[in-house]
């Protein structure tokens, strides 16, 4: 079981389907949420993870998602106030990259990181905002990365997504707290996920030589962090971005 308790919570959370987002889900329904989750592409991973999830005890939803579309955003939110009652929390955390150097990266390229990496957590946002001002209670937790921060060669479209999350998360930190709706930013640096997999020891030696912690972080070390901004603990604290990067970006 996890730290903090999430019982009879309803949290939404993109891109639950794997790596980072997979972590997330897993530990809130381990503290008792049920949570709702997209993915986007091939359901088998996601049955995988439902069927784990529920043999342990916990109760978990997924549906298919496009992030970069508004309807299927807004019609996300909506199935879930629907079948949850409510909507306490909401992770945005779908993702993608399409890396590339400024002389090559592609308008397509730009418009696809940008339309699902920060236009997707708008539209989300957008949705939630409504039935969490209602309840006059709510939690949103952006993912966003210490590259939005310090920026990255290759990834412009990426970093520009994440450093405009900062923006976002602040904005509506503002706009929502009336309604006692927080609105915080979690920033990874450098995560073991099946992404990284694929690097060389010699290049996770050169990214880990950077890091003061020396080493990459679990997928866990930041479900704990989005953890803490969902629950009753966090209650004071919004417009955060707290990085969690083993002191990369100190």
């Amino acid at each position: 079981m996890g730290t903090f308790a999430h019982h009879g919570k309803v949290i939404a959370v993109t891109g639950g389907a794997r790596g980072i987002g997979e972590a997330i889900v897993r530990r809130l329904c381990s503290e008792g949420a049920h949570v709702f989750a997209t993915y986007n592409a091939s359901s088998s991973r996601a049955d995988a993870i439902a069927a784990e999830i529920r043999a342990a005890g916990g109760t978990v939803t997924f549906l298919q998602v496009d992030v970069s579309n508004e309807d299927s955003v807004k019609g996300f939110i909506e199935a879930v106030v629907a079948q949850g009652g409510r909507l306490d929390g909401l992770v945005n955390n779908a993702g993608i990259t399409k890396d590339g150097l400024i002389m090559r990266m592609s308008a397509k390229d730009w418009h696809d990181v940008i339309d699902t990496n920060l236009s997707g957590v708008f539209y989300a946002c957008k949705a939630a905002a409504r039935p969490m001002m209602s309840q006059r209670s709510g939690r949103i937790v952006n993912i966003g990365s210490i590259v939005g921060l310090q920026g990255n060669a290759g990834q412009a479209n990426y970093s520009s997504a994440k450093a405009g999350l900062v923006g976002l998360t602040k904005s509506l930190a503002r706009e929502l707290a009336s309604r006692n709706v927080s609105v915080n930013c979690v920033a990874p640096g450098f995560v073991e996920t099946d992404m990284t997999d694929k690097l060389t020891d010699d290049q996770k030696a050169s990214f880990f030589g950077n890091i003061p912690l020396k080493r990459g972080a679990q997928t866990d070390e930041i479900a704990s962090v989005v953890s803490f901004f969902l629950a009753q603990e966090s209650s004071y604290v919004t417009g955060q971005v707290l990085n969690v990067d083993g002191g990369l970006a100190m």
